[in-house]
């Protein structure tokens, strides 16, 4: 997961957006130059690339991911962007004591914990491709490898209980 450091030129944008409740957030680009003391790049005003949910190699994209939101709306002309915190819908299924995961399960696992494919990968100990594999339903965890997924996301306080799971992150 990318943290954003204080020295950083998005904290600010960081800070103004972490403790908000609100689902979605419009912030007009003077709005977000106010917030970070200067003046934002000119693609910001040109190009939606600049606006892409990418937490890692984009300083502004880690600063709204890190606080829990993705873009969801540009308007150039209008110069605003619309964040919001992303949910997922999926149902936790369980055979007995253990938990059945799948696909949909598994990315909500990931949104939560704000990693991608490879990150989660890493602390299973597995390919980033079988982390593919597992979210495309072409294969499934095996038993061993499901109750490692469901010690990780105790440890990360995933919420099993919820049928509609509000992710920290969303997915990348």
């Amino acid at each position: 997961m990318t943290s954003v450091k204080p020295g950083s030129k998005y904290f600010a944008l960081y800070e103004h957006l972490r403790p908000r409740q609100e689902a979605t957030v419009r912030l007009s680009l003077p709005e977000i130059e106010a917030l970070i003391g200067s003046p934002l790049p000119n693609s910001a005003r040109t190009g939606r690339s600049f606006w892409s949910n990418r937490a890692h190699g984009a300083l502004q994209g880690a600063a709204w991911m890190a606080a829990g939101y993705h873009v969801v709306e540009i308007d150039l002309a209008a110069e605003s962007v619309t964040f919001a915190r992303p949910s997922l819908r999926c149902r936790v299924r369980r055979e007995g004591e253990a938990i059945l995961w799948d696909g949909d399960l598994i990315q909500a696992l990931r949104a939560h914990m704000g990693m991608n494919q490879a990150e989660l990968a890493d602390v299973l100990g597995v390919r980033q491709q079988t982390i593919s594999e597992w979210e495309t339903g072409a294969y499934a965890p095996t038993r061993a490898r499901s109750k490692h997924l469901t010690m990780v996301a105790e440890r990360a306080d995933f919420p099993f209980g919820q049928s509609e799971l509000p992710s920290r992150q969303p997915l990348r």
